[in-house]
């Protein structure tokens, strides 16, 4: 059955915000996905634990591509259903690695949904298809995230925890690599030296040391959690337009795999760009009337 949330599951909406909108996507059998005004929200939801399958990889997938193509998105939200982010890969599936001698994802990448994809050669590989889509994603990590769930958070550009959240990379105590990059990711966020402690042991850490070491934007009571991140996600749809959050993105991560003299030139090839674009107009015209913008939507340079 699809999990498509009904109206009576959907958090309210953010103040001044619209009503939830239910979403019409094929089956999808362990995500539900809804649309609140400019905010697009995958809630990770298969079984207590919400622990990753392929399936969900897929679901994952098929959900992230259908938002970035929503016309009304401007800003995705990530959360687990219930107590739990996403604890990482289910038990039968390692149990089945061992019993095959290696890893299957268990995905079919000649049908999954490559959104991300063909933006950067960096960018297509799992997870890190991130970095090529054009809207900000936000982690609001619920519970616990262990394993690729905290993968995908650290994947996020933006990430609010829960103060009970727990988190682990939990590879070392299964006799594994750090997985899908986070190697290369964690060091780049919290600084090299933390990132080999947390790596390293494998630890469970807190909300509060995720905060301290950088790895957190915001920390928040477990209740507040969604109430919060929606109403940040809606402000930022409504006060930074589509192109600019999507430049910056493209910039801040493009960046990461080149020289400060191309960082220049493209920002400056942008900002020749962009300021031909209708939203730049509306944004002075906002500035000097001392008022919120009405954006047009996502513009063309905003694909540059």
């Amino acid at each position: 059955m699809p999990l498509i949330e009904s109206m009576a599951d959907m958090p309210s909406a953010p103040p001044g915000g619209t009503a939830p909108v239910p979403v019409a996507l094929p089956a999808l059998s362990t995500v539900a996905v809804k649309v609140i005004g400019a905010v697009g929200i995958i809630t990770l939801a298969r079984g207590k634990h919400n622990a990753w399958t392929g399936r969900m990889h897929t679901d994952y997938r098929t959900a992230l591509r259908h938002l970035e193509e929503h016309a009304a998105v401007r800003v995705i939200v990530v959360t687990g259903r219930g107590q739990r982010f996403c604890v990482g890969a289910d038990t039968r599936a390692l149990e089945g690695h061992v019993k095959r001698g290696g890893y299957d994802a268990g995905v079919d990448e000649t049908t999954v949904p490559r959104p991300g994809f063909g933006v950067s050669k960096h960018f297509d590989a799992d997870f890190a298809y991130h970095f090529g889509l054009t809207k900000p994603v936000i982690a609001a990590v619920n519970g616990a995230a262990a394993g690729v769930g905290l993968v995908l958070a650290c994947y996020c550009d933006l990430r609010f925890f829960a103060e009970t959240a727990v988190m682990t990379t939990a590879h070392g105590k299964l006799n594994l690599p750090a997985e899908f990059g986070l190697s290369w990711l964690l060091p780049r966020v919290v600084g090299l030296t933390r990132a080999m402690e947390i790596l390293l042991t494998s630890r469970r850490f807190t909300a509060a040391e995720a905060l301290e070491m950088g790895l957190a934007n915001y920390v928040v009571a477990d209740t507040d959690l969604m109430p919060r991140v929606l109403e940040y996600a809606a402000k930022l749809a409504q006060t930074v337009s589509p192109g600019a959050l999507a430049a910056t993105k493209r910039q801040v991560y493009l960046d990461l795999h080149r020289g400060v003299g191309a960082a220049v030139a493209d920002a400056d090839t942008r900002l020749n760009a962009m300021m031909r674009d209708p939203d730049y107009g509306e944004g002075v015209a906002a500035f000097t009337q001392k008022r919120l913008p009405v954006w047009c939507g996502r513009p063309v340079s905003s694909r540059l």
